[in-house]
């Protein structure tokens, strides 16, 4: 829901003007999207994004970046675009950072969406405000604005190469009136000269000086740290409680039991008891001789073992069809031969470096908060029902991000900062320790998948069978949720790629007992293991070569029409007719990796690799991994080759750094795994918990970015699912061993 106010565009540039510059405000019209499935669903807001930009009589430009920067240089990205309209000069452009508000439209970094559903409208504030400037000369000089053009921070009389500095505008530009959209003329794609270079980041000098504000790094005075010892088991609660004892330990100031949440958990805290200290260390220290009796829940069956039989069972029964042509048990009838395989992969956690922080000053009409969240709107509407205020008192202020890959976009631990702040009446920080992250978080799902394929006697696939299981998100948001979701489905499953006669894609029921949540790439990670495998397999069934057989699969260019096969497809939010599933810019990227991997001539070579690549968030992704395996078994990669087909390209240093980035964090997938025993998770920091390490980290990665005019689409998230199907691809090449279950372990024998 949101207000409209009826006001002329003069007025509302005057309401924004002030004595030292104006503002400009274009507040955007809702964009016609369907919602995708990891959209916020609590804030409520259907708007896309409001850009602000504040020209000063100085002639410096303020931009608000209304996303969080988490590493993927979004605070950079956003100002490149406007700048390339506004012909500002870098030297004099600040970059603020938007406060969670319904003003700025979606402010969810998320998805992999922040450029590709911004990019127009940045474009066209940067034009519109680049108009005004340029009208404002024309006034001055009594021209035609056609013949003012903005440049290096000035607009320029082109016909006597008179000249004036943005600054000197300002007062004569707040006066004009808005121009209409058929007055912007955006630049052609030929003239840029900020879009598409390798901008440098305008925030790795503070990044790497230690200046810049992480949400671990705030300190408010008289504040006052608290660290929480939550439920071992979803849902249960604290019975008893040696407060006494802890209270009376050095620097406790308070042992506070938070309120136990009942399902659905949505983003709402886990409970447990608070340690509220003068410093970190020593609520931590406390924290070890705090002894809390749990009351029992229903979640304390879950045991990963059984569960995963569970799963797999369920994945080898018929399903619920989500999409088919064809007939795929006629071809089951009729086939030559038949292959058939199931994957595993289990729970995972984001494990961001920095793990969860908040900071709150609660008053008894209002709260302000600082802290590392994707989602800064849903952080503000949580924390104001929290506290029974009207979220328009409520103020969230969003600090760097030491990576969030999704956890971050779950406020749940604003939400105890608050609640801490207004027990003690005193600025209190929130501290979550490597242990909590990874014991109470929202886990990536488990799953398992079965597959079938039916061969003529040319060798040729004509059928295709795929299940799908897994617990859902929708169970975070609604208890009787028991498969797999529609948008989960979309990520990697209903959108299959291949030209197979008879296709038949189903999904299984399966139950929480876990807070399931996103994590990068989310469904994508373990349908690509799946699916890229399985056409390994397939290679390797027919005597085929990797390379060709995916082609062969993919079949004939085209845009696939998923109406023909019976299936509804959301396509990340956005329409097929502006990012349709395009097989010529799949089976490009495949060839692009394979040429820069020397993919043909690898076994003259004695190179062993691994081959995968996968669409999602509409860009086009595709992995090739190199390994090398001792005698003992133990692996290491020297080098992984990645083409990327993400449209529009911004930044390309920026998309090479998150391919890399992507690559080592989808490697990370593959030999990590989370499990519960009696409900309680195993892993308890990075000592079991495995991520990439130098060992299991490239030695190099070549990144090819295919010159693209088509839309921008994602570049966080793609190159991440394709990693793991790569190395275990790599990995059966070596070995000879066909890794179907995650986690890989990083020693393989050969068979």
């Amino acid at each position: 829901m949101t207000d409209t106010i009826s006001t002329s565009r003069r007025a509302f540039l005057k309401r924004s003007a002030t004595a030292s510059g104006f503002t400009l405000g274009l507040t955007l019209l809702p964009a016609s999207r369907p919602s995708a499935m990891f959209a916020d669903t609590s804030a409520g807001d259907s708007l896309t994004p409001s850009v602000f930009v504040s020209i000063h009589e100085s002639g410096e430009v303020e931009i608000t970046c209304h996303r969080s920067e988490m590493g993927q240089q979004i605070r950079t990205s956003i100002p490149q675009i406007i700048v390339e309209e506004l012909g500002a000069n870098w030297q004099f452009v600040k970059v603020v950072q938007a406060t969670g508000h319904p003003k700025y439209g979606d402010q969810n970094t998320d998805g992999s969406r922040s450029i590709r559903r911004n990019f127009d409208r940045l474009r066209e504030a940067g034009a519109t405000a680049a108009y005004l400037l340029r009208a404002a000369a024309a006034t001055g000089w009594q021209a035609d604005i056609a013949d003012c053009e903005v440049s290096d921070h000035q607009v320029v009389h082109t016909p006597s190469g008179k000249k004036v500095g943005f600054g000197k505008l300002v007062a004569v530009a707040a006066t004009l009136p808005l121009p209409e959209a058929d007055k912007l003329a955006l630049k052609p794609r030929k003239d840029w000269q900020s879009i598409g270079k390798p901008i440098r980041s305008l925030d790795i000098q503070a990044m790497t000086s230690g200046k810049a504000v992480y949400g671990q790094d705030v300190i408010l005075p008289d504040m006052c740290f608290a660290v929480i010892q939550r439920p071992p088991v979803v849902f249960s609660s604290a019975e008893s409680v040696n407060v006494a004892d802890i209270k009376a330990m050095p620097g406790v100031l308070d042992v506070i039991t938070l309120p136990a949440p009942e399902a659905p958990a949505m983003f709402k805290p886990l409970g447990g008891v608070a340690i509220v200290a003068k410093n970190t260390w020593q609520a931590w220290q406390a924290s070890k001789s705090l002894s809390v009796k749990w009351s029992e829940h229903a979640n304390a069956v879950y045991n990963s073992t059984t569960y995963r039989e569970q799963l797999l069972a369920t994945a080898n029964k018929p399903g619920e069809v989500v999409r088919h042509q064809g007939s795929f048990s006629q071809a089951e009838k009729q086939a030559h031969s038949v292959l058939k395989a199931q994957y595993y992969a289990p729970h995972l956690a984001q494990a961001p470096m920095e793990p969860p922080a908040a900071t709150a000053v609660v008053t008894d009409d209002s709260a302000q908060v600082w802290t590392s969240v994707q989602t800064p709107q849903a952080a503000r509407q949580v924390v104001a029902a929290a506290l029974n205020l009207d979220p328009e008192k409520v103020t969230i202020n969003v600090t760097l991000l030491g990576g969030g890959f999704g956890r971050k976009s779950k406020p749940d631990f604003v939400v105890e900062a608050a609640l801490l702040a207004k027990a003690m009446k005193r600025p209190v920080k929130v501290v979550w320790r490597r242990e909590d992250d990874l014991q109470h978080g929202y886990f990536h799902t488990v799953s398992a998948q079965a597959l079938t394929a039916t061969f003529n006697q040319q060798n040729q696939v004509t059928g295709w069978l795929h299940n799908s299981v897994f617990p859902s998100i929708s169970s975070t948001f609604d208890p009787s949720a028991n498969k797999p979701s529609d948008g989960e489905l979309d990520l990697g499953l209903v959108d299959t790629p291949f030209a197979i006669e008879n296709l038949q894609l189903e999904r299984g029921e399966a139950i929480a007992h876990v807070r399931i949540g996103w994590m990068r790439s989310v469904a994508n990670v373990y349908h690509a293991f799946a699916i890229q495998s399985f056409v390994d397999e397939i290679a390797h069934h027919t005597g085929k070569d990797q390379q060709a057989l995916m082609l062969e699969l993919i079949g004939p260019d085209r845009h696939i029409d998923f109406a023909q096969s019976n299936a509804k497809y959301g396509n990340y939010g956005d329409p097929l007719e502006s990012y349709p599933v395009d097989t010529a810019r799949l089976k490009n990227v495949i060839n692009t990796v394979c040429e820069k991997a020397n993919w043909a001539q690898r076994h003259k070579k004695g190179r062993y690799l691994g081959l995968a690549a996968h669409r999602s968030f509409l860009t086009y992704a595709a992995v090739i991994i190199e390994v090398e395996v001792d005698k003992s078994g133990s692996w290491s990669i020297p080098k992984a080759y990645v083409a990327l087909d993400a449209g529009t390209v911004v930044n390309p240093e920026h998309v090479k750094a998150q391919c890399e980035g992507g690559i080592i964090y989808g490697i990370s997938c593959a030999i990590g795994q989370i499990t519960a025993s009696n409900g309680q998770i195993n892993e308890s920091n990075f000592h079991n918990y495995l991520v990439a390490r130098m060992p299991q980290t490239p030695v190099e990665v070549e990144v090819t970015i295919i010159d693209s005019v088509a839309p921008p689409g994602g570049v966080g998230e793609p190159p991440t699912p394709p990693a793991a199907p790569a190395l275990a691809n790599a990995l059966f090449a070596a070995t000879g061993v066909r890794l179907r279950e995650l986690p890989i372990p990083l020693s393989v024998k050969r068979s």
